[in-house]
């Protein structure tokens, strides 16, 4: 489902539970940039992952894709992620999945440790940024200071 706002923004739901309750979109289609919310391995409880932090970086990331390619983008268009986890040993793991996903496309990136999220089985969290150029104005057409 896309709900088309102004011209230049558009939303997609991808059916979450949590998306209806909590009044957010999957991702969001802003000019230039489409940015995905926060994705978790539990987001499809169809499909949770209650695997080690490796295991839930990855499905966490791919259901965060999965937004993605509603607009026809993919790992290769990400510019920016974010991965939140509930302990710092889980560094390496976390960074391993995201660098199997990552490493040819290098996009910017912060990896933050919290208290905690909201099920206590979540070891991770990510929110991923990505580029598509063309329906904004590009760097090349803007005045530079």
């Amino acid at each position: 489902m896309t709900d088309e706002t102004p011209a230049a923004v558009a939303r997609h739901s991808a059916g979450s539970p949590s998306e209806e309750a909590y009044g957010f979109s999957r991702a969001v289609a802003a000019g230039d940039f489409v940015l995905v919310s926060g994705c978790t391995a539990f987001d499809d409880p169809a499909a949770s992952v209650e695997g080690g932090p490796y295991e839930q970086t990855l499905a966490a990331f791919k259901t965060a894709l999965g937004a993605l390619d509603h607009y026809g983008l993919g790992a290769a268009d990400v510019v920016r992620t974010r991965m939140y986890l509930t302990h710092v040993r889980d560094c390496d793991e976390v960074g391993r999945a995201h660098k199997e996903l990552f490493d040819s496309v290098r996009p910017v990136t912060t990896m933050v440790v919290v208290q905690g999220l909201t099920d206590s089985r979540m070891m991770v969290e990510v929110e991923l940024e990505a580029h598509r150029p063309g329906p904004a104005r590009t760097l090349e057409g803007s005045k530079q200071p």
